[in-house]
């Protein structure tokens, strides 16, 4: 196992000690410090033995009580009958291939986000790299480029309207100002 970022060690009178910070922590620490994105180890204070993984349940089995949030009721069902190696190791394998989904997920909705942000922002400029990204491509049919010409001036013509809204409101202001 690489180096982790927060190394906690787990006395016999069950306190958690985190070794870099010279501190001792409570599971809600622990659980923010997994939030946050360290890689948190704990061990037996005496024996050395890792203990990760039934502190990890510790801190589930605590949020459930508390926001009586609770895992799904077939999961657990499954986890508690997962008692041979076979089936507990497949619960594994998947559990791990669906979040790495989820996270991959979470990662386009933001990536996509993002780009609407853009384009909400600056719709020209979208649409002009839009079309430049589709007219690199060599394997275009006649239409399809038909098609991109036909959106370029269709871009140039909505340009060429708000550069004259503008020019229109400026002098509106310009007049309004005199006026007063």
């Amino acid at each position: 196992m690489a180096k982790p970022d927060v190394l906690i060690r787990k006395y016999s009178d069950r306190r958690l000690y985190d070794t870099g910070a010279s501190r001792y922590v409570r599971l809600g620490d622990i659980a923010r410090m997994v939030r946050d994105g360290a890689d948190v180890r704990v061990i037996d204070g005496r024996s050395g033995k890792d203990l990760t993984h039934l502190i990890f349940t510790q801190i589930i089995v605590e949020n459930a009580r508390e926001r009586e949030i609770a895992l799904p009721l077939q999961l657990l069902t499954q986890l508690v009958r997962a008692s041979d190696k076979a089936t507990h190791d497949f619960l594994t394998w998947y559990l791990d291939n669906t979040l790495d989904l989820y996270e991959k997920a979470q990662e386009t909705v933001r990536t996509r986000l993002s780009t609407a942000k853009n384009a909400v922002a600056s719709p020209l400029e979208f649409v002009r790299n839009l079309l430049a990204g589709h007219t690199l491509r060599s394997e275009g049919t006649e239409a399809e480029l038909k098609e991109v010409e036909k959106l370029k001036r269709q871009v140039e013509e909505l340009k060429m309207r708000i550069q004259q809204r503008g020019k229109r409101g400026r002098s509106r202001a310009k007049r309004r100002r005199r006026t007063r």
